[in-house]
């Protein structure tokens, strides 16, 4: 039986600026939490017009890539449409749903880094529960999350996996939107530090056990902290 052709399709213009704009956010052109450059400016350098540059952007933004904010510009929200669709999911989540998540891969990955760490991966593990420490030191919150997160991020990559990398990358930035925001007292942030270089024995001595039982601890005092958090809150 002949088969009947499709006819040929041309993509618009509006949906090729889409899928370069995607793509220069996704290579890091523009980073998460930047400022756009001015519709003027764009125009002159793309030479499009600005119908189909507004269209392109309202496309990003229906995408979750892109957020409008009046008076200040066109913001960069996340570097995926996965990553923005992950941190919806997780924001809306219970939270003891995120962190069962975050255990499984997290787990899994500690588990997996003690058996195929690199000598260099195993340093910046050790680099980076320094600069843990240091923001600690210095009681800043803030630096103290972004560096736990940089943390597990190496930790994940460091199990050699390149899927399980690039699912996690999505997912990191949705877990720790979910789950920061609980500022640590002296007690549990000790034993945080504590846990965390367990990790990092554990993934020198290339234990797998005991890594992936290091990282499950990790996430029950995460929990822990909040449950706490929460019903202090509560007898206020």
């Amino acid at each position: 039986m002949k088969r009947i052709s499709a006819p040929r399709r041309t993509a618009s213009l509006s949906a090729q600026l889409v899928d370069s704009l995607r793509s220069h956010i996704e290579s890091g052109g523009w980073p998460v939490g930047t400022r756009i450059p001015p519709e003027h400016a764009l125009i002159e350098e793309l030479g499009v017009g600005r119908s189909t540059l507004r269209e392109a952007i309202g496309a990003l933004v229906h995408l979750g890539l892109l957020e409008p904010r009046a008076g200040d510009g066109t913001y960069v929200c996340s570097s995926s449409e996965l990553q923005s669709v992950m941190v919806r999911r997780a924001s809306s989540a219970q939270r003891d749903k995120v962190l069962e998540l975050r255990t499984v891969l997290e787990e899994y990955a500690s588990g997996a880094a003690a058996l195929r760490r690199s000598e260099s991966q195993l340093q910046q593990l050790r680099e980076l529960l320094a600069d843990a420490d240091a923001a600690c030191a210095g009681e800043d919150p803030a630096a103290a999350t972004g560096v736990d997160a940089l943390f597990h991020r190496a930790v994940v990559r460091a199990s050699g996996n390149d899927l399980l990398v690039e699912v996690y990358d999505h997912l990191g930035t949705a877990l720790t939107a979910s789950l920061g925001g609980l500022p640590w007292d002296a007690g549990h942030a000790a034993e945080h530090a504590r846990l965390h270089r367990r990790l990092v024995d554990a993934i020198e001595a290339r234990d797998t056990g005991g890594a992936r039982d290091a990282a499950a601890a990790i996430v029950r005092l995460t929990r822990d902290h909040e449950t706490d958090a929460s019903r202090t809150a509560g007898e206020r």
